[in-house]
């Protein structure tokens, strides 16, 4: 179990965060960045799950969990604590395939209820999809920095698969909070 008594430390004062592994990296490093974009989507269903009756609120209460478990494989790179490959171990948390697989069944199980899409839709409709739809906004730009520090150095493949999934939960999320009566894009609308 995590315990903190004191919240600064005063270790990232000259511009670096300390990693699992005990290296220091550049609060403006490619991993660093990463980890950030997905502490700000796990914020962000925090925000959306308020809008949300209890049932959906939970879910994405896992979900939660699910991005501390991919911050914590983030912040643990390939190496002395990490090991050789990205099975995770007792000492370090990684995303495992299962997870993305979870988000999968999911999407499909919330899929079959809807009508199948004729256009393009806004994002919006209620106030609880629009607030997932920035959920989903916000996964696709972590996604962006995870897949971003992957072409720099290695990254889960399942972390990867999670986010990328995710985004697509989120769309089918909202589209089932709207009961498929979502805004449609009229292209050219306002000319």
């Amino acid at each position: 179990m995590v315990k903190l008594n004191k919240i600064y430390t005063r270790t990232g004062d000259g511009g670096t965060t300390g990693l699992v592994d005990g290296s220091r990296r550049a609060k403006h490093d490619l991993r660093l960045e990463a980890i950030g974009e997905v502490d700000e989507l796990n914020s962000m269903v925090g925000f959306a799950a308020l809008a949300l009756e209890a049932q959906r609120a939970a879910a994405l209460q896992r979900i939660q969990n699910d991005l501390f478990d991919l911050g914590a494989d983030l912040a643990t790179p390939l190496g002395d604590v990490g090991g050789a490959d990205f099975a995770p171990s007792e000492m370090v948390l990684r995303v495992v395939s299962s997870q993305p697989a979870r988000l999968e069944m999911e999407i499909d199980a919330l899929n079959a209820a809807l009508p199948p899409l004729t256009s393009f839709i806004l994002p919006g409709g209620s106030e609880g999809a629009a607030r997932v739809h920035l959920a989903r906004a916000v996964a696709r730009r972590a996604e962006r920095a995870a897949t971003a520090l992957a072409a720099a150095e290695p990254v889960n493949p399942s972390a990867l698969a999670y986010l990328n999934r995710l985004s697509d939960y989120f769309f089918v999320l909202a589209r089932a909070i709207n009961a498929g009566n979502d805004p449609l894009w009229v292209p050219g609308a306002s000319r």
